[in-house]
C-alpha cells in the first residue's frame, strides 16, 4: 500500500492536569503526530509520549508557567489546516464553537480542550474537536482522547476513545 492510502495517525489529548492515563500514553505512542490541547500542568508527563514524528502542545489556562509552549499552534497535514488552542478565551464554562470558527475561519479543523468533555462536530467547517480530559480530573466516565486516521486522498476518520479509570 502506498503512503497516500495508509496516511498518518494523529493522536489528540487535552486536560491531563499532571497525569495522563497510561492507556492513553500507549495509544499516543502508536501515533505519527500527537497534539495536546492544553492544561498540561506538569510537562514531565509529556516526556512519556513519544510519537513517531512530533508532539505539539499548547498552554491552557493552568499552564502560564510552561513558557516553552504557545497559546495557539498551527499544523498542516495533507492540505488541511489545523489550529490548536485551549479554548478558554472563547467562553469559560462552554467555549463558543461560533467564536472558535470565527477566529479561525481559514482553518479546516479547530482542536481545543478546557471543558474536559469530548466533542466531535463535523456539521460545518471548520470542524470542531475536543478530545476530553486525558487525566483523572473531571473526566466524566473515564479518561478520553481521539485518534484521527488521515490520508492524502482526503479520508479523515475520527475515532473517539474512552478508557476506564486506572488507579495507581
Amino acid at each position: 500500500m502506498t503512503n497516500e492510502v495508509i496516511g498518518k495517525k494523529i493522536g489528540i489529548l487535552s486536560d491531563s492536569h499532571g497525569s495522563i492515563n497510561p492507556q492513553i500514553i500507549d495509544l499516543m505512542n502508536e501515533c505519527d503526530i500527537v497534539i495536546h490541547a492544553g492544561d498540561i500542568i506538569d510537562d514531565f508527563n509529556l516526556e512519556k509520549i513519544k510519537p513517531k514524528e512530533k508532539l505539539i502542545a499548547v498552554r491552557g489556562n493552568n499552564d502560564a508557567h510552561l513558557k516553552q509552549f504557545t497559546d495557539c499552534e498551527y499544523l498542516e497535514i495533507y492540505n488541511k489546516k489545523i489550529v490548536i488552542e485551549h479554548g478558554h478565551r472563547h467562553g469559560w464554562e462552554k467555549p463558543s464553537h461560533e467564536s472558535l470558527r470565527k477566529e479561525h475561519a481559514d482553518a479546516d479543523i479547530v482542536i481545543y480542550g478546557h471543558t474536559h468533555k469530548q466533542v466531535i462536530e463535523k456539521d460545518q467547517t471548520p470542524w470542531i474537536i475536543n478530545p476530553g480530559a486525558s487525566g483523572p480530573i473531571r473526566n466524566y466516565d473515564g479518561p478520553k482522547c481521539i485518534v484521527i486516521n488521515a490520508n492524502k486522498v482526503g479520508e479523515w476518520q475520527i475515532n473517539p476513545y474512552i478508557f476506564r479509570e486506572i488507579l495507581n
